[in-house]
């Protein structure tokens, strides 16, 4: 997932609970009168990023860029332990931060919890420059607004180049060009220690915060499956027993039950360890966003792996998209100053400071599409991945809450893969009837 990830549904679901309290309560959350307002107010900005470090750096960078050009003050904190909780608890006082910098993804949630205001796009300056499936992801359910992105990723493949030239194979276009380099890496020594070490694929198949679905999500869709399918109602149906998806899942999980090329212990591992098997030269190819090509530039070595388009799947080559918004938060007693503070934020200028620096940049591949990445960053990779968002990118679906779709569904990949001996179709069933009751209980099933 991104730097700033989603946390446990169940501390979600408590945050749930006291915010829509709060906002029956006519505090400042949906539906609540508007706080009397004081254009002079500094702004305090929550950002989902570890204190300290480069994320925070970054936030303050911008924060201070917005101050030098507007005048208007920005006083940055950075949270990433507990973050639901400590804005939960915020909101419980009456006195929610006037912006917080999160997942897009967590706008279904926030949106349910009521702690976000509606985003009047035609006060938000350069908003017809967004790029429309970074806006479209920023879209409730209900066809309005809610946040303003900022930043945005897709995912694209990584090869080890050394292994590439040992095995003499060239990068794969396909699925089954993938599965034989996989295979090929596994067997033939790449590393050339003499020892069967080495594994085709990095895969983080945990169900902590949901990972396996989150990466199983890149194959799923280029298979032409889905986890949920929206209807022409906009109500939504599980689709996980469909025969795209089936199929999918089924190759997906033969490659740790059949040809045996991903790395052992791969069901238990989230993306920290899953990082160390690609840097420790243990896993030839890994599947992720361009934020971990400064780490692995420095720890493996930028001349050791090559970052290409995924391969094309049975359908096509649709692989996760993912990003950053900015919430202006409800209750706020300067709006025209949260307005301020996006605009800057999706500018060219904004944008562009973002995107800055070696570490401490917040803006992965920019939403303006007035601005090109090639001008901030030469490197060509970047602007493969820019191009990789923009021609095959997917948002997984702004509904109320997206955590225990999800949840559930990594629940089960992961199974699969832990266990062998279960029946795929079997399970898949089972997974669609715990949607049905998930959409159900979000009031947008179809059934």
């Amino acid at each position: 997932m991104t730097v700033s990830i989603i946390r446990s549904f169940k501390t979600v679901a408590a945050g749930v609970g006291i915010a829509l309290t709060l906002a029956a309560c006519g505090s400042g959350g949906a539906g609540a009168g508007k706080a009397e307002q004081d254009p002079s107010a500094p702004l305090e900005l929550w950002a989902r990023t570890t204190p300290g470090g480069d994320g925070e750096k970054g936030m303050k960078k911008l924060a201070a860029a917005f101050e030098a050009a507007t005048g208007k003050k920005v006083e940055v904190t950075a949270i990433f332990d507990d973050f639901e909780t400590k804005l939960s608890q915020r909101a419980a006082q009456k006195d929610l931060p006037d912006i917080v910098m999160n997942d897009s993804s967590q706008l279904g949630t926030m949106v349910s919890q009521g702690i976000v205001r509606e985003v009047d796009l035609s006060a938000i300056k350069g908003s017809d420059q967004l790029l429309e499936p970074a806006l479209a992801a920023a879209r409730a359910t209900d066809g309005k607004t809610y946040g303003v992105p900022y930043s945005a990723q897709a995912s694209a493949l990584l090869i080890r180049k050394d292994w590439l030239k040992k095995v003499n194979l060239t990068a794969p276009t396909n699925w089954d060009q993938m599965v034989a380099l996989a295979k090929a890496f596994t067997t033939q020594d790449p590393d050339g220690n003499g020892k069967a070490d080495t594994y085709g694929l990095a895969v983080p198949a945990s169900t902590k915060r949901g990972y396996a679905s989150w990466y199983f999500s890149n194959f799923l869709w280029a298979a032409g499956g889905d986890f949920i399918a929206k209807q022409a109602d906009g109500k939504y149906k599980p689709a996980m027993s469909t025969a795209e998806t089936v199929a999918a899942t089924r190759w997906f999980r033969d490659l740790a039950c059949t040809s045996k090329v991903i790395q052992p212990g791969a069901a238990t591992m989230d993306t920290p360890p899953t990082n160390e098997t690609f840097e420790a030269g243990k896993t030839g190819m890994y599947v992720v966003g361009p934020y971990l090509m400064p780490r692995f530039d420095s720890s493996l070595g930028k001349d050791k792996y090559d970052v290409v388009a995924m391969p094309k799947g049975p359908k096509d080559s649709t692989v996760l998209a993912e990003g950053g918004s900015v919430y202006l938060m409800a209750g706020s007693k300067n709006e025209a100053g949260q307005n301020a503070f996006a605009g800057y934020a999706i500018s060219a200028e904004g944008q562009k400071i973002g995107m800055e620096g070696e570490k401490a940049f917040i803006v992965q591949l920019p939403v303006n599409k007035t601005v090109d990445i090639a001008t901030v960053r030469p490197d060509p990779r970047w602007k493969l991945y820019a191009d990789v968002y923009r021609e095959h990118g997917r948002y997984a679906p702004s509904i109320p809450n997206w955590t225990p779709v999800r949840q559930s569904t990594a629940d089960t990949v992961n199974a699969l893969i832990a266990d062998c001996g279960l029946d795929v179709d079997a399970e898949l069933k089972k997974l669609d009837q715990k949607l049905t009751d998930t959409l159900s209980q979000q009031g947008i099933s179809a059934s």
